[in-house]
């Protein structure tokens, strides 16, 4: 049986609600073709009763069969429903997640608006806002996550905060709206300075709330574009259930959202311009968009993409992003 390149293939399963162990099963069936499920079990390194549990859980899914005529034995099947159902769920679950997080966010504001505040969230108005951001942040020890969004209270300016605590060792996990890469300015002097610091960056097309979440301890909700226009404040939430939902609602956001920088494997004949514009393509951007992010002429766009293509084998925007997914690129 020829080989499949399945590389970054049990990451992407884990994103659609697969297991580790399911995602294991399943892509050595793929490598390997159809065997009995002690030989499945032996060559994972697991109990038998672990390998049959899980492959009838992927029976289940629709993406492993029995054999007719070899109860003993299991082999993957075309997978495009059962993937496609996958997805809708996990659509299904980020929907959830945003409607539980925006519904006990919204029920903390009106509490904390009409009583006095408590030992669990505190709301800062006014030109205490930036300074409380700073201080908060500089304290940060282990781990930040974010979802990064216009208006900002910090101006939207550099970071330098961030690219201090990355030399440091602190993780940053950030999702970005669309709305957040398209700003030039932003992109140039907050952004990308972060993801050459270390940053890890993805994107989505919005994001639910504007959010930070220091040290899974406190976190930062500020209020939405419409509000934030009549109304500068935010909340500091403690450790509640309304942390533990949005620290929730940030993970599931994080396993459905779009990379946005380059792994080791890129090619080291790619120049820096033509990584950048891979960083951008994996977020979405349009092609005039990347150009005014970078700074470059549509023309001068066009000739990197046209050497990109080249590179990847492919003619197209979507070509060019599967093969840069499937090697590693990104």
């Amino acid at each position: 049986m020829s080989a499949i390149d399945d590389t970054g293939l049990p990451e992407e399963l884990r994103r659609l609600g697969l297991g580790p162990g399911e995602a294991a099963v399943y892509t050595t069936l793929l490598r390997r073709g159809r065997m009995p499920v002690a030989e499945l079990a032996e060559r994972l390194g697991q109990e038998p009763g672990e390998a049959e549990r899980l492959t009838r859980g992927l029976i289940g899914l629709g993406l492993v069969a029995v054999l007719d005529g070899e109860a003993d034995a299991v082999s993957p099947v075309e997978p495009t429903i059962a993937l496609d159902q996958l997805a809708h769920a996990r659509a299904a679950e980020l929907r959830q997640a945003h409607v539980a997080a925006l519904n006990a966010f919204r029920d903390f504001r009106r509490s904390v608006h009409s009583q006095p505040t408590d030992d669990l969230v505190e709301v800062v108005s006014g030109p205490r806002v930036a300074e409380r951001i700073w201080h908060v942040e500089g304290a940060a020890e282990s781990e930040v996550l974010r979802f990064d969004s216009p208006p900002y209270h910090t101006a939207g300016g550099p970071n330098p905060t961030e690219v201090e605590k990355l030399a440091r060792g602190v993780v940053y996990r950030v999702v970005y709206s669309a709305s957040a890469v398209r700003n030039t300015s932003y992109y140039a002097g907050n952004i990308q300075p972060c993801i050459a610091a270390g940053e890890q960056a993805r994107v989505l097309p919005t994001v639910p709330v504007k959010l930070t979440v220091f040290d899974r301890r406190l976190a930062i909700v500020s209020m939405s574009s419409v509000e934030a226009e009549s109304n500068d404040s935010l909340l500091l939430v403690r450790p509640s259930s309304l942390l533990s939902a949005l620290t929730g609602l940030f993970e599931t956001a994080w396993r459905s959202a779009y990379p946005m920088h380059l792994s080791g494997q890129v090619p080291r004949a790619l120049r820096p311009a033509q990584r950048r514009i891979l960083e951008l393509l994996a977020t979405g951007v349009n092609d005039e968009d990347i150009a005014d992010l970078l700074g470059i002429s549509r023309r001068t766009l066009s000739r990197n993409l046209e050497q990109l293509h080249q590179l990847a084998g492919s003619v197209s925007r979507f070509q060019l992003a599967l093969h840069a997914a499937r090697h590693d690129w990104i």
